[in-house]
């Protein structure tokens, strides 16, 4: 068997929540492995994240974010052991574009012709690299000047999920643009994906977790799923409060505010019939959720076809609501077991909490760390592939 692709991942404090998490998470369900490093740190350490979003002012509000873990040393990288480098944005590059050994590590890349996506201000780490010059390059906007002072061709992000490539380069300008932004990457590294021509269903809600809605609607995405985000009462083009959910020292998750998540369609107008496969994301949406006979009604019809439906963390408590765990081997958040054993689940434990398992068309996962596998299993299901 051919060795996986292999990714890094520079990264640092307060790197934008988003831009870190999607592509660390799309790119491992699509069978890639994945380092995360940031200068002075090891691995198992934490970062702190922004969450950068637009609330009505001249310029994008931040947020702490989630803490994000990292999985090697910076100081241990073997530059060699690497397909490509991504570089996400937020406010991380300011700082990382003045190290000489994160510029080093870009040109090293760059002077071998391997991949290099790189979104929102983390062109500020390239322009100081020098490695922009006459490249047709995006960036969010506010990045254009240094861009345009490094030598490179501004191509203007319009609409704001617009990404390039040029040559191995591939630059987005905001997080809206990740599943073009995956999917430009995946081109470079030649990869094929197959059976991508999926529709899926995602039931959301006020204060849903806030990886586990765009985590998966962006990976999705990304391997030209039509992905249709409903909620009771609310219409395509209104949006969710999301919340994050974050473990940082109290016997609970603690819970901070989120990025707005756009829906994408009109609840009461889906059809369940219309579409392959449906996702529940968890957080505390499923709470309230679960009361409304329409949701309950569109999974139970999703289980009585037999199609695949996804479900992670809190989200097991409206499939427990709609009658479809009886008989089923199931996971959840630790918190939901007792939703899963009194509603005639099979009680898996999530151990560790990145696991998922499949049980005829039922995938369920435990908690956000577990979207690599989960969104891998959902792709089994709707025979979906990646290969390079």
């Amino acid at each position: 068997m051919a060795k996986p692709k292999s990714v890094l991942m520079i990264v640092g404090d307060y790197v934008e929540d988003y831009e870190v998490m999607v592509p660390f998470q799309a790119l491992q369900a699509f069978g890639l492995k994945v380092d995360a490093v940031c200068p002075g740190k090891k691995a198992g350490e934490t970062i702190a994240t922004a969450i950068h979003d637009f609330l009505g002012h001249q310029t994008y509000s931040e947020f702490k974010g989630h803490n994000f873990a990292l999985t090697a040393d910076f100081k241990d990288v073997d530059f060699d052991s690497y397909d490509a480098l991504v570089v996400p944005g937020g406010r991380a590059p300011e700082y990382l574009s003045l190290d000489e050994d994160v510029l080093n590590l870009v040109k090293k890349f760059e002077s071998s012709h391997k991949p290099i996506a790189s979104i929102c201000h983390g062109q500020l780490i390239l322009a100081a690299a020098g490695i922009l010059k006459d490249k047709q390059c995006t960036a969010y906007p506010a990045v254009k000047p240094v861009v345009v002072a490094a030598g490179g061709i501004w191509k203007d992000p319009s609409p704001i999920s617009a990404c390039f490539t040029d040559g191995k380069l591939v630059t987005g300008a905001a997080w809206p643009g990740h599943p073009e932004f995956l999917k430009q990457l995946l081109k470079v590294l030649s990869a094929t994906v197959q059976g991508g021509e999926k529709k899926v269903l995602m039931l959301c809600g006020d204060y849903m977790e806030d990886y586990e809605a765009m985590v998966p609607f962006q990976t999705m995405q990304a391997l030209g799923y039509q992905v249709d985000a409903v909620c009771p009462d609310k219409k395509a083009g209104d949006t969710c409060a999301t919340a994050v959910h974050d473990f940082e020292g109290a016997q609970t998750y603690s819970e901070k505010p989120g990025h707005k998540f756009a829906l994408t369609a009109t609840f009461s107008e889906v059809k369940a019939k219309d579409y392959d496969a449906l996702v529940v994301p968890g957080g505390r949406a499923p709470e309230y959720l679960s009361l409304n006979e329409k949701v309950l009604d569109i999974v139970r019809e999703f289980d009585n076809e037999k199609k695949p439906i996804a479900s992670i963390c809190h989200g097991q408590q409206i499939l427990a609501a709609a009658g479809v765990l009886k008989g089923k081997k199931c996971t959840a958040y630790p918190a939901v077991k007792s939703h899963v054993v009194s509603s005639g689940g099979q009680w898996l434990e999530p151990d560790p909490i990145s696991k998922c398992f499949t049980d005829g068309h039922l995938v369920t996962g435990a908690a956000w760390p577990a979207h690599p596998e989960f969104v891998a299993q959902l792709m089994v299901l709707l025979g979906t592939t990646v290969t390079f």
